[in-house]
């Protein structure tokens, strides 16, 4: 059945950028995942029942990630701080039949606690501080209902040279603000211009003008 499954999505893919599967157990799911790896072309989200697939993403979604990863551990350098990176880990909660791959997602205050494991079980580790979504695509799941049944407390989404950050209140609900919790001191409406000097002066480059915006700031 999984080989069935997957074989339907591998063709699908080349086809369209989004495919919601519906009616996909959890056991169905964990299966899929275990039979096709870490190393395949799609990333996954899942919603009690609903799997959605999404292609690896396109040029314009990848430099702005990658950007803001890279801002991310400019700030961490800059205060002397340690981070950790985890990427697209996948992060799963198996009593919510709930998982997601986000964009990127950072360890910041808790990154002592998951330092040198190997593995992330939400079970009993805290989730990232820090989500990232570059978004070129629409969904066909809530991601904030996911990220915030799994407890994410930020997360950063960039779309059309604009970063909206979103913190979680205690309701369970995200809302909009104009200050990172991770890092209040960052004028959060700023990045974008880093990010499209990037453009024209080279990514390294646009990096290096961030770090030296930091350090203005933080002096």
């Amino acid at each position: 059945m999984v080989t069935t499954i997957e074989k339907q999505k591998t063709k699908a893919v080349s086809l369209s950028t989004i495919i919601p599967l519906r009616g996909v157990s959890w056991s169905t799911y964990q299966a899929l995942m275990e039979e096709v790896g870490e190393n395949r072309p799609w990333r996954i989200a899942y919603d009690r029942g609903i799997l959605e697939i999404r292609a690896m993403p396109l040029l314009q979604h990848e430099v702005p990630k990658g950007l803001l990863e890279s801002f991310i551990e400019a700030i961490a350098d800059e205060l002397e701080i340690e981070v950790m990176k985890t990427g697209a880990l996948r992060l799963e909660r198996p009593d919510l039949n709930r998982a997601i791959e986000p964009d990127s997602c950072f360890y910041i205050q808790n990154e002592a606690r998951v330092r040198g494991k190997d593995e992330i079980n939400l079970a009993v580790d805290p989730p990232p501080d820090l989500a990232i979504e570059s978004d070129y695509t629409n969904s066909s799941l809530n991601k904030f209902t996911i990220y915030g049944s799994l407890g994410i407390r930020e997360i950063w989404r960039y779309s059309e040279r604009n970063l909206e950050v979103y913190l979680l209140k205690e309701s369970g609900e995200y809302e909009k603000t104009k200050k990172s919790l991770v890092f209040p001191f960052l004028p959060l409406r700023e990045v974008p211009e880093f990010i499209e000097q990037s453009k024209t002066q080279g990514q390294r480059k646009a990096v290096g003008l961030f770090k030296q915006r930091i350090r203005t700031i933080l002096e």
